[in-house]
């Protein structure tokens, strides 16, 4: 497997396939680098190098007691970037990868950023707070944090209906679909996926997306039940120069599957532009 090892001792699993102009992915939450499998044998086979890592804790990385948030998963990133010596690459996020790429480019800046793609995205904040009174309450939060330590596996299974918008009338989502959410959600480390709970709710990440400056696309589901449209993408879309918005009309949050051949277009389209 391809691995690097961090500065603070963690190994981090990465695939890294095709060759050409370098597009990087950051996964959802409970997720790993496989949830991308979709996108990254379409844009190999154009032209393009398509690298994705399982982020610390999830996945086949290492699962550290430590480093479970959205600076460390940051850093982590630019690590992998750095010894990879990428430049002018498009950073691909979904969910809490989304809230990576956007901690990335606030940290580390976007000198070797040349676009972002911002998919079913948790900035800019979901946390219900003063300032963000659209965003979800923390007992929302509280409750996922009860369910993944009471039985994960079953909640995993369960997660499964809203994240794909099974629980739908008229939509048919395979138990196959829904089976590789399930086994990519128990690879990760229990610790890891409870602390990164309070990073994908309670992290903050208005200022990181006010830092871009390179060609930024935001893909959000109007029907995602799992990140709301609302508090995620159209209110992202303000905060970042110049961003443009596409809504997948009665798209779930898991739509990099359920709405994969779209997706795979966009994802060209925004690359060859």
């Amino acid at each position: 497997m391809s691995t690097i090892l961090t500065k603070d001792g963690t190994k981090l699993y990465y695939k890294d396939w095709g060759s050409g102009p370098a597009v990087v992915f950051s996964h959802g939450w409970p997720l790993n680098a496989d949830d991308w499998e979709n996108q990254m044998v379409y844009l190999a086979a154009r032209g393009y190098r398509c690298i994705a890592h399982d982020r610390r804790g999830h996945g086949r990385s290492d699962q550290p007691w430590l480093g479970n948030n959205m600076e460390t998963y940051a850093d982590d990133l630019a690590e992998l970037i750095g010894y990879l010596d990428l430049s002018g690459i498009t950073l691909v996020g979904h969910s809490t990868g989304g809230g990576e790429v956007a901690r990335y480019i606030g940290r580390h800046g976007c000198q070797r950023v040349a676009g972002v793609l911002l998919v079913g995205s948790v900035t800019p904040l979901m946390l219900k707070t003063d300032n963000n009174p659209i965003g979800l309450p923390l007992s929302v939060f509280d409750d996922i944090r009860s369910g993944v330590s009471a039985d994960r596996s079953q909640f995993f299974k369960n997660l499964t209906a809203p994240f794909y918008g099974a629980n739908r009338p008229d939509v048919e989502v395979s138990q196959g679909i829904r089976d590789a959410f399930w086994l990519q959600g128990m690879q990760g480390g229990l610790i890891n996926q409870l602390d990164s709970i309070k990073a994908f709710a309670e992290t903050d990440f208005t200022d990181d997306l006010k830092a871009f400056d390179i060609p930024t696309l935001l893909i959000h589901g109007d029907d995602d039940q799992i990140v709301p449209i609302a508090a995620s993408a159209i209110a992202a879309t303000k905060l970042i120069k110049n961003a443009s918005l596409k809504i997948y009309p009665g798209a779930p949050h898991g739509l990099a599957d359920t709405h994969k051949d779209q997706l795979n277009g966009d994802l060209l389209e925004f690359l060859s532009a």
